[in-house]
């Protein structure tokens, strides 16, 4: 009874390790038939440090058919195979190499996997969600966007268009090596700004306020930075950040005191996106400020006023506001009767010595007031020829006096070259006989005789 009791267990086991068998040879089997990944954990990579050649079991997806549920003893199984498959050493087989991609929402995004010294291993391509996108060149996914672009042992390369946010994650590379092989590469979707728009405290500002703008930049990913400039200064602002989901908006404030000067300037945001190249939005400043006046003499032509002469002055105004309200007053005392005002300028047909004073031309507008005085100071009738006939007569003496000094210079600088060319100079006649002598023993002779004849010793002075 024993021994029969024992057989009948041996049998039982052997039973259970048979279909324990049927089942695993069953299971790897729709799995090279599906080729889709198989059960069990993976472990995904790192793009800074990742694990090329590590190997993990094909990652989970859909299942290609109804299979048969694993029993307890094959999970067990296939965790142990995983736990020691990421004990093996990893890092010089590895073959898989990828890049990081970073594009523009809307626009085109290519995925490469590309393979060292292929083997003709499968290549795969996964989906942040772990779904197949291409097994070899057959796309299991139906996204159409995934395009193939290439396809070899050594490259499994696809496109992928009109891209989107929701397509930003890691995109995993698979390679059917022993021991299998994964690498993930990460897509970075740009947004560029939606709208660049500047806004102002107040329209129109006076001169001498601050006026706030406040530049947006709606929408964007990653942040942008905002930039402000004004001719060719750049002006610094306040930014403030605020995060929608995925998107964000920056708003940068800038306070200006403004001037006259600055009516008109244009004053620029600036945005720096990765996503856009120049991207900029111009407000044109409004500036008011109080009239400038200046009195202009049109007449007389001269600066010099006599009597007799006609007098002409303009008022010139320049205002923001233009100013409406132009007036011509005497300091100090009453206007002439004889003067005649019309809007800006004023008349004097005949200057008299009456007529000295001070003369203001005032100009207004919403702003304020400003005025500008021009004194009148009227000379006798012949002042002007006076003064012109006495300056004639000084460059006449002047060009004589000119005339008489070079001709004495002249006449020293002759003098001086004769006297240095007649100092005067000695001739002694001695032994003048010794000239006339034919030899000589005649020349001494008479030499010697000369120098006993003292009168024949003479000196000439010229």
């Amino acid at each position: 009874m024993a021994s029969r009791s024992r057989s009948r267990t041996r049998t039982q086991e052997e039973r259970e390790r048979r279909r324990q068998q049927q089942q695993q040879q069953h299971h790897q089997q729709q799995q090279h038939h599906c080729y889709q990944p198989g059960l069990g954990p993976s472990a995904p990579s790192s793009s800074s440090s990742p694990p090329l050649g590590s190997p993990s079991p094909p990652a989970a997806s859909p299942p290609c058919g109804a299979l048969t549920p694993p029993s307890p003893s094959l999970v067990l199984l296939l965790l142990a195979a995983a736990a020691a498959a990421s004990l093996l050493p990893t890092g010089d087989g590895q073959n898989l190499v990828t890049e990081d991609v970073t594009v523009v929402e809307g626009e085109v995004a290519t995925i490469s996997c590309k393979v060292r010294n292929s083997d003709d291993s499968v290549i795969q391509l996964l989906n942040p969600n772990r779904q197949t996108i291409y097994f070899r060149d057959f796309r299991p996914l139906k996204d159409s966007r995934f395009q193939l672009v290439n396809f070899s042992s050594s490259e499994l390369r696809v496109s992928l268009t009109n891209v989107s946010i929701s397509d930003e994650g890691r995109y995993f590379c698979q390679l059917y090596t022993d021991p299998p092989q994964e690498y993930f590469m990460t897509i970075t979707v740009l947004v560029p700004p939606r709208n660049l728009r500047i806004e102002a405290q107040k329209e129109t500002t006076v001169e001498g306020e601050e006026i706030e703008l406040n530049c947006t930049s709606l929408a964007s990913r990653p942040p942008t930075v905002i930039r402000w400039f004004k001719g060719n200064k750049e002006l610094f602002g306040k930014t403030e950040e605020e995060q929608w989901s995925d998107m964000f908006t920056v708003t940068s404030r800038l306070s200006l005191k403004v001037k006259r000067e600055d009516d008109g300037v244009a004053v620029v945001c600036q945005v720096d996106h990765p996503a856009v190249k120049d991207l900029q939005t111009k407000y044109y400043l409004d500036v008011m400020y109080k009239p400038e006046v200046q009195v202009l003499q049109n007449s007389p032509a001269q600066p010099l006023t006599r009597e007799g002469d006609l007098l002409d002055l303009l008022c010139q105004v320049k205002g923001k506001p233009e100013p409406t309200d132009v007036s011509w007053l005497r300091v100090d005392d009453e206007m002439p009767q004889h003067v005649i005002v019309s809007g800006s300028n004023l008349h004097i047909n005949s200057l008299n010595k009456s007529d000295n004073g001070t003369y203001r031309c005032k100009a207004s507008n919403e702003v304020g007031m400003s005025f500008s005085d021009y004194t009148l100071y009227v000379y006798d009738s012949r002042a002007g020829e006076e003064s012109a006939i006495t300056a004639v007569d000084h460059a006449v003496i002047g060009g004589v006096v000119a005339v008489v000094v070079f001709a004495m210079l002249c006449l020293l600088i002759i003098l001086g070259r004769y006297f240095a060319r007649h100092k005067g100079t000695y001739f002694t006649h001695e032994a003048k006989g010794a000239d006339d002598a034919a030899d000589a023993d005649t020349a001494i002779i008479n030499a010697e005789g000369g120098q006993n004849n003292s009168e024949e010793k003479k000196e000439y002075f010229i």
